[in-house]
Protein backbone atom coordinates (compact mmCIF):
# COMPACT_ATOMS: atom_id res chain seq x y z
CA UNK A 1 0.00 0.00 0.00
CA UNK A 2 1.45 3.64 -0.85
CA UNK A 3 0.45 6.67 0.75
CA UNK A 4 0.50 8.67 -2.25
CA UNK A 5 0.68 7.99 -6.34
CA UNK A 6 2.50 11.01 -7.56
CA UNK A 7 1.87 11.31 -11.69
CA UNK A 8 4.99 13.21 -13.35
CA UNK A 9 8.22 13.46 -11.87
CA UNK A 10 9.12 17.00 -13.08
CA UNK A 11 9.93 19.50 -10.35
CA UNK A 12 6.06 19.22 -8.96
CA UNK A 13 6.52 15.54 -8.01
CA UNK A 14 9.80 14.82 -7.47
CA UNK A 15 9.51 17.81 -4.37
CA UNK A 16 6.28 16.61 -3.08
CA UNK A 17 8.11 13.06 -3.47
CA UNK A 18 11.43 13.83 -1.33
CA UNK A 19 9.64 15.60 1.29
CA UNK A 20 6.91 13.36 2.17
CA UNK A 21 9.42 10.55 2.00
CA UNK A 22 11.84 11.98 3.92
CA UNK A 23 10.18 14.24 6.46
CA UNK A 24 6.64 12.16 6.46
CA UNK A 25 8.06 8.98 6.28
CA UNK A 26 5.64 8.30 3.30
CA UNK A 27 5.63 5.70 1.00
CA UNK A 28 5.44 6.57 -2.27
CA UNK A 29 4.84 5.85 -5.99
CA UNK A 30 5.75 7.82 -8.95
CA UNK A 31 4.65 7.29 -12.67
CA UNK A 32 5.95 9.15 -15.77
CA UNK A 33 4.78 8.34 -19.36
CA UNK A 34 8.41 9.65 -20.11
CA UNK A 35 11.57 7.54 -20.16
CA UNK A 36 13.27 9.65 -17.46
CA UNK A 37 12.70 12.04 -14.46
CA UNK A 38 13.12 15.37 -14.59
CA UNK A 39 10.48 16.24 -16.87
CA UNK A 40 11.38 19.05 -18.90
CA UNK A 41 14.40 19.88 -17.27
CA UNK A 42 15.78 16.87 -18.10
CA UNK A 43 19.82 16.82 -19.21
CA UNK A 44 21.92 13.95 -20.31
CA UNK A 45 25.50 13.72 -22.76
CA UNK A 46 24.76 13.50 -26.26
CA UNK A 47 26.96 11.27 -28.30
CA UNK A 48 29.54 13.51 -28.40
CA UNK A 49 29.70 13.98 -24.67
CA UNK A 50 28.49 17.33 -24.58
CA UNK A 51 25.92 18.25 -21.42
CA UNK A 52 22.50 18.91 -23.50
CA UNK A 53 18.77 20.17 -22.45
CA UNK A 54 17.12 17.76 -24.17
CA UNK A 55 13.63 20.25 -24.11
CA UNK A 56 15.37 23.70 -24.56
CA UNK A 57 17.56 26.08 -21.93
CA UNK A 58 16.32 25.68 -18.48
CA UNK A 59 18.01 28.82 -16.96
CA UNK A 60 17.56 28.58 -12.76
CA UNK A 61 16.75 32.05 -11.07
CA UNK A 62 14.89 32.78 -7.76
CA UNK A 63 13.91 35.60 -5.29
CA UNK A 64 13.21 32.84 -2.86
CA UNK A 65 16.12 31.84 -0.52
CA UNK A 66 13.60 28.71 1.10
CA UNK A 67 13.46 27.55 -2.27
CA UNK A 68 17.55 28.05 -3.44
CA UNK A 69 18.44 26.41 -0.37
CA UNK A 70 15.98 23.71 -0.51
CA UNK A 71 17.47 22.84 -3.73
CA UNK A 72 20.57 22.91 -2.96
CA UNK A 73 20.21 19.86 -0.62
CA UNK A 74 20.55 17.89 -3.89
CA UNK A 75 23.18 19.93 -5.80
CA UNK A 76 26.10 22.17 -5.80
CA UNK A 77 25.45 25.11 -7.75
CA UNK A 78 27.83 26.93 -10.71
CA UNK A 79 26.81 31.01 -10.19
CA UNK A 80 25.32 32.23 -13.71
CA UNK A 81 23.69 35.09 -14.75
CA UNK A 82 22.07 34.31 -18.50
CA UNK A 83 22.49 37.28 -21.30
CA UNK A 84 20.66 36.84 -24.38
CA UNK A 85 21.47 38.74 -27.85
CA UNK A 86 19.02 39.41 -30.15
CA UNK A 87 19.43 39.52 -34.25
CA UNK A 88 18.05 42.27 -35.09
CA UNK A 89 18.95 44.58 -38.63
CA UNK A 90 21.24 42.82 -39.24
CA UNK A 91 23.10 43.24 -35.50
CA UNK A 92 23.14 41.46 -32.59
CA UNK A 93 22.22 43.52 -29.72
CA UNK A 94 21.17 42.63 -26.02
CA UNK A 95 17.81 41.99 -24.91
CA UNK A 96 15.57 43.23 -23.16
CA UNK A 97 16.21 46.40 -24.85
CA UNK A 98 18.93 48.47 -22.39
CA UNK A 99 20.69 51.47 -22.97
CA UNK A 100 23.66 49.78 -25.03
CA UNK A 101 20.61 47.81 -27.38
CA UNK A 102 19.51 51.76 -28.63
CA UNK A 103 22.86 52.94 -28.92
CA UNK A 104 23.95 50.39 -31.11
CA UNK A 105 20.72 49.70 -32.96
CA UNK A 106 20.82 53.43 -33.96
CA UNK A 107 24.18 54.47 -33.94
CA UNK A 108 24.01 56.86 -30.97
CA UNK A 109 25.62 57.37 -27.80
CA UNK A 110 22.96 58.39 -25.37
CA UNK A 111 23.09 58.71 -21.76
CA UNK A 112 20.93 56.84 -19.12
CA UNK A 113 18.80 60.08 -18.84
CA UNK A 114 18.53 61.03 -22.61
CA UNK A 115 17.49 57.05 -23.43
CA UNK A 116 14.74 57.45 -21.14
CA UNK A 117 13.59 60.55 -22.73
CA UNK A 118 14.16 58.67 -26.31
CA UNK A 119 11.79 55.89 -25.25
CA UNK A 120 9.04 58.61 -23.94
CA UNK A 121 9.22 60.37 -27.27
CA UNK A 122 8.94 56.97 -29.21
CA UNK A 123 5.71 55.62 -26.78
CA UNK A 124 2.27 55.78 -27.98
CA UNK A 125 -0.20 56.59 -25.54
CA UNK A 126 -2.92 53.77 -24.60
CA UNK A 127 -5.41 54.86 -22.32
CA UNK A 128 -5.79 50.60 -20.42
CA UNK A 129 -3.48 48.49 -21.38
CA UNK A 130 -5.00 45.11 -21.95
CA UNK A 131 -2.96 43.18 -24.50
CA UNK A 132 0.81 42.44 -25.03
CA UNK A 133 1.27 44.87 -28.06
CA UNK A 134 -0.27 47.50 -25.50
CA UNK A 135 2.46 46.77 -23.40
CA UNK A 136 5.35 47.07 -25.70
CA UNK A 137 3.91 50.38 -27.80
CA UNK A 138 3.27 51.90 -24.67
CA UNK A 139 6.94 51.78 -23.15
CA UNK A 140 9.48 52.20 -26.43
CA UNK A 141 6.51 52.80 -29.61
CA UNK A 142 6.17 51.09 -32.22
CA UNK A 143 9.68 50.88 -34.44
CA UNK A 144 10.78 48.44 -31.66
CA UNK A 145 7.77 46.55 -30.91
CA UNK A 146 7.85 45.44 -34.85
CA UNK A 147 11.36 45.06 -34.69
CA UNK A 148 11.67 42.80 -30.96
CA UNK A 149 8.57 41.72 -30.44
CA UNK A 150 5.68 41.15 -33.38
CA UNK A 151 7.64 38.37 -35.09
CA UNK A 152 9.24 36.86 -31.98
CA UNK A 153 5.20 36.49 -30.80
CA UNK A 154 3.93 35.22 -33.43
CA UNK A 155 6.05 32.80 -34.23
CA UNK A 156 6.20 31.69 -30.74
CA UNK A 157 2.37 31.87 -30.01
CA UNK A 158 0.71 31.38 -33.30
CA UNK A 159 -1.28 35.23 -32.51
CA UNK A 160 -0.75 38.75 -33.64
CA UNK A 161 0.66 40.61 -29.59
CA UNK A 162 -2.84 42.04 -30.13
CA UNK A 163 -4.48 38.99 -29.43
CA UNK A 164 -2.23 38.25 -26.36
CA UNK A 165 -2.75 38.98 -22.94
CA UNK A 166 -0.53 41.77 -21.34
CA UNK A 167 1.42 39.07 -19.39
CA UNK A 168 3.26 37.65 -22.25
CA UNK A 169 5.33 40.91 -23.21
CA UNK A 170 4.79 42.34 -19.67
CA UNK A 171 7.42 40.03 -18.04
CA UNK A 172 10.28 41.33 -20.61
CA UNK A 173 11.86 44.81 -19.13
CA UNK A 174 12.87 47.86 -20.85
CA UNK A 175 15.93 49.24 -18.90
CA UNK A 176 17.76 52.90 -19.20
CA UNK A 177 21.01 51.59 -18.01
CA UNK A 178 23.26 48.97 -19.33
CA UNK A 179 22.51 45.57 -17.39
CA UNK A 180 22.40 43.40 -19.81
CA UNK A 181 21.12 40.25 -17.79
CA UNK A 182 17.81 38.45 -18.47
CA UNK A 183 17.17 37.90 -15.25
CA UNK A 184 17.54 40.25 -12.21
CA UNK A 185 16.61 38.14 -9.51
CA UNK A 186 18.90 37.76 -6.15
CA UNK A 187 19.97 33.97 -6.69
CA UNK A 188 20.88 32.55 -10.37
CA UNK A 189 23.13 29.71 -11.14
CA UNK A 190 22.66 26.12 -12.78
CA UNK A 191 22.95 22.63 -11.12
CA UNK A 192 26.45 21.98 -11.46
CA UNK A 193 26.42 19.01 -12.37
CA UNK A 194 23.20 19.29 -14.13
CA UNK A 195 19.21 18.93 -13.58
CA UNK A 196 18.95 15.10 -13.94
CA UNK A 197 21.69 14.87 -11.13
CA UNK A 198 19.96 16.69 -8.77
CA UNK A 199 16.60 14.77 -9.66
CA UNK A 200 18.44 11.56 -9.22
CA UNK A 201 19.60 13.30 -5.60
CA UNK A 202 16.09 13.91 -4.80
CA UNK A 203 14.75 10.27 -5.64
CA UNK A 204 17.30 8.62 -4.03
CA UNK A 205 14.90 7.07 -1.23
CA UNK A 206 13.78 3.69 -0.19
CA UNK A 207 10.01 5.22 0.43
CA UNK A 208 10.28 5.99 -3.22
CA UNK A 209 9.97 4.26 -6.13
CA UNK A 210 10.18 5.45 -9.46
CA UNK A 211 8.16 3.62 -12.84
CA UNK A 212 8.57 5.33 -15.73
CA UNK A 213 7.17 4.54 -19.07
CA UNK A 214 3.85 4.28 -17.20
CA UNK A 215 0.69 6.04 -17.82
CA UNK A 216 -0.91 6.09 -14.37
CA UNK A 217 -4.02 4.58 -15.92
CA UNK A 218 -2.44 1.02 -16.77
CA UNK A 219 -1.44 0.88 -12.65
CA UNK A 220 -4.33 2.42 -10.84
CA UNK A 221 -6.53 -0.74 -10.30
CA UNK A 222 -3.48 -2.69 -9.68
CA UNK A 223 -1.64 -1.08 -7.31
CA UNK A 224 -3.12 0.55 -3.77
CA UNK A 225 -2.75 3.94 -2.65
CA UNK A 226 -4.40 6.53 -0.25
CA UNK A 227 -4.05 9.52 -2.22
CA UNK A 228 -3.03 10.90 -5.47
CA UNK A 229 -0.85 14.15 -6.63
CA UNK A 230 -1.57 15.11 -10.41
CA UNK A 231 0.85 17.01 -11.95
CA UNK A 232 0.02 15.92 -15.91
CA UNK A 233 -2.71 18.13 -17.85
CA UNK A 234 -5.74 19.17 -15.68
CA UNK A 235 -8.19 18.83 -18.80
CA UNK A 236 -6.82 15.05 -19.51
CA UNK A 237 -6.98 14.06 -15.92
CA UNK A 238 -11.02 14.84 -16.73
CA UNK A 239 -11.01 13.48 -19.77
CA UNK A 240 -11.23 16.71 -21.73
CA UNK A 241 -14.55 16.87 -20.42
CA UNK A 242 -14.79 20.65 -21.42
CA UNK A 243 -13.01 20.25 -24.35
CA UNK A 244 -8.77 21.01 -25.00
CA UNK A 245 -7.15 23.63 -23.14
CA UNK A 246 -4.85 25.08 -25.56
CA UNK A 247 -1.37 25.14 -25.42
CA UNK A 248 1.56 25.62 -27.66
CA UNK A 249 4.44 23.07 -28.35
CA UNK A 250 7.76 23.10 -29.82
CA UNK A 251 9.99 21.18 -31.91
CA UNK A 252 13.78 21.48 -30.68
CA UNK A 253 16.40 20.25 -33.57
CA UNK A 254 19.86 19.66 -31.85
CA UNK A 255 22.58 19.88 -33.64
CA UNK A 256 27.00 19.80 -32.74
CA UNK A 257 29.66 21.32 -34.24
CA UNK A 258 33.29 20.71 -34.54
CA UNK A 259 34.18 23.93 -32.87
CA UNK A 260 34.68 25.69 -29.71
CA UNK A 261 32.02 28.28 -29.66
CA UNK A 262 29.41 29.03 -32.30
CA UNK A 263 27.30 32.27 -31.01
CA UNK A 264 28.00 35.64 -29.41
CA UNK A 265 25.81 34.68 -26.62
CA UNK A 266 24.34 32.04 -24.73
CA UNK A 267 21.12 32.23 -25.96
CA UNK A 268 20.34 34.40 -29.45
CA UNK A 269 16.63 35.55 -30.37
CA UNK A 270 15.47 35.79 -34.02
CA UNK A 271 12.61 38.49 -34.06
CA UNK A 272 12.87 38.18 -37.82
CA UNK A 273 11.43 35.94 -40.76
CA UNK A 274 13.41 32.64 -39.36
CA UNK A 275 11.03 29.97 -38.59
CA UNK A 276 13.11 29.42 -35.57
CA UNK A 277 12.70 31.67 -32.62
CA UNK A 278 16.07 31.48 -30.66
CA UNK A 279 19.17 29.44 -30.75
CA UNK A 280 20.96 28.00 -27.46
CA UNK A 281 24.52 26.73 -26.84
CA UNK A 282 25.07 24.63 -23.51
CA UNK A 283 28.28 24.94 -23.14
CA UNK A 284 28.10 28.62 -22.19
CA UNK A 285 25.05 27.73 -19.40
CA UNK A 286 26.82 24.50 -18.46
CA UNK A 287 30.55 25.67 -17.96
CA UNK A 288 31.87 22.53 -19.61
CA UNK A 289 34.58 22.11 -21.82
CA UNK A 290 34.75 20.34 -24.73
CA UNK A 291 36.22 20.46 -28.16
CA UNK A 292 32.92 20.75 -29.62
CA UNK A 293 29.48 22.57 -29.12
CA UNK A 294 26.42 22.05 -28.87
CA UNK A 295 23.56 24.10 -30.06
CA UNK A 296 19.35 23.81 -30.03
CA UNK A 297 17.30 25.81 -32.15
CA UNK A 298 13.34 26.19 -31.52
CA UNK A 299 10.50 25.70 -33.44
CA UNK A 300 7.30 27.17 -31.56
CA UNK A 301 4.13 24.31 -32.98
CA UNK A 302 0.52 24.56 -32.45
CA UNK A 303 0.67 20.48 -31.71
CA UNK A 304 2.82 18.40 -29.70
CA UNK A 305 3.75 18.37 -25.72
CA UNK A 306 2.27 20.98 -23.94
CA UNK A 307 4.39 23.51 -22.76
CA UNK A 308 2.88 26.94 -22.92
CA UNK A 309 -0.75 28.00 -21.84
CA UNK A 310 -2.21 29.93 -24.03
CA UNK A 311 -2.99 33.43 -22.02
CA UNK A 312 -6.40 34.22 -24.04
CA UNK A 313 -9.94 35.29 -21.86
CA UNK A 314 -11.53 32.09 -23.16
CA UNK A 315 -8.66 29.80 -22.31
CA UNK A 316 -9.00 30.75 -18.71
CA UNK A 317 -12.48 30.35 -18.55
CA UNK A 318 -12.13 27.16 -20.04
CA UNK A 319 -9.45 26.39 -17.07
CA UNK A 320 -12.00 28.01 -14.37
CA UNK A 321 -14.06 25.08 -15.38
CA UNK A 322 -11.80 22.53 -15.20
CA UNK A 323 -10.43 24.05 -11.47
CA UNK A 324 -13.98 23.65 -10.19
CA UNK A 325 -13.83 19.94 -10.87
CA UNK A 326 -10.50 19.76 -9.59
CA UNK A 327 -11.55 21.61 -6.09
CA UNK A 328 -14.22 19.42 -5.84
CA UNK A 329 -12.52 16.02 -6.32
CA UNK A 330 -11.26 14.49 -3.23
CA UNK A 331 -8.07 13.35 -2.53
CA UNK A 332 -6.21 14.08 -5.18
CA UNK A 333 -4.08 17.35 -5.71
CA UNK A 334 -3.79 19.19 -8.65
CA UNK A 335 0.06 21.14 -8.58
CA UNK A 336 2.42 22.46 -11.05
CA UNK A 337 2.10 23.93 -14.61
CA UNK A 338 0.26 21.58 -16.28
CA UNK A 339 -2.50 20.95 -13.74
CA UNK A 340 -3.06 24.34 -12.86
CA UNK A 341 -2.80 25.68 -16.38
CA UNK A 342 -0.18 28.71 -15.64
CA UNK A 343 3.38 28.86 -16.93
CA UNK A 344 4.94 28.70 -14.10
CA UNK A 345 9.17 29.09 -13.68
CA UNK A 346 10.82 26.34 -11.92
CA UNK A 347 11.46 27.86 -8.81
CA UNK A 348 7.52 28.91 -8.59
CA UNK A 349 7.05 25.02 -8.85
CA UNK A 350 8.96 24.13 -6.38
CA UNK A 351 7.50 27.06 -4.10
CA UNK A 352 4.02 25.33 -5.17
CA UNK A 353 5.16 21.91 -4.02
CA UNK A 354 6.55 22.82 -0.75
CA UNK A 355 3.20 24.86 -0.05
CA UNK A 356 1.03 21.93 -0.78
CA UNK A 357 3.49 19.55 1.84
CA UNK A 358 3.05 21.89 3.94
CA UNK A 359 -0.84 21.46 3.61
CA UNK A 360 -0.79 18.04 3.79
CA UNK A 361 0.80 17.75 7.19
CA UNK A 362 -1.17 20.06 8.43
CA UNK A 363 -4.24 17.86 6.92
CA UNK A 364 -2.94 14.75 8.35
CA UNK A 365 -2.55 16.68 12.02
CA UNK A 366 -6.06 18.01 12.21
CA UNK A 367 -7.84 14.84 10.66
CA UNK A 368 -7.89 10.97 11.91
CA UNK A 369 -8.50 8.09 11.01
CA UNK A 370 -6.18 7.52 8.25
CA UNK A 371 -8.16 7.69 4.90
CA UNK A 372 -8.79 4.22 3.29
CA UNK A 373 -7.25 3.23 -0.07
CA UNK A 374 -8.92 4.46 -3.29
CA UNK A 375 -8.06 4.26 -6.89
CA UNK A 376 -7.78 7.55 -7.76
CA UNK A 377 -9.56 10.80 -6.15
CA UNK A 378 -8.25 14.68 -4.80
CA UNK A 379 -8.29 17.90 -2.13
CA UNK A 380 -7.72 21.71 -3.12
CA UNK A 381 -4.85 22.49 -4.06
CA UNK A 382 -4.19 26.26 -2.63
CA UNK A 383 -3.54 28.67 -5.10
CA UNK A 384 -0.43 30.52 -5.47
CA UNK A 385 -0.54 34.24 -5.85
CA UNK A 386 3.13 34.26 -7.71
CA UNK A 387 4.49 36.84 -9.69
CA UNK A 388 4.76 37.00 -13.35
CA UNK A 389 7.14 34.55 -14.99
CA UNK A 390 9.94 35.36 -17.15
CA UNK A 391 11.72 33.32 -19.94
CA UNK A 392 13.38 30.55 -18.67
Amino acid sequence: MFDYLIVGAGFAGSVLAERLATRSNKKVLIVDKRSHIAGNAYDHYNEEGILVHKYGPHIFHTNSKDVFEYLGNFTDWRPYEHRVLASVDGQMVPMPINLDTINKLYGLNLTSFEVEEFFASVAEPVDVVKTSEDVVVSKVGRELYNKFFKNYTNKQWGLDPSQLDKSVTSRVPTRTNRDDRYFTDTYQAMPLHGYTRMFEKMLDHPNIKVMLNTDYHEIMDFIPFKEMIFTGPVDEYFDFKFGKLPYRSLEFKHETLNKEKHLAAPVVNYPNDNLYTRITEFKALTGQEHPKTALVYEYPQAEGDPYYPIPMPENAELYNKYKKLADETPNVHFVGRLATYKYYNMDQVVAQALTLYKKLTEKEKSTSPVLPAISGSSSLVEKLVSRSPQQE
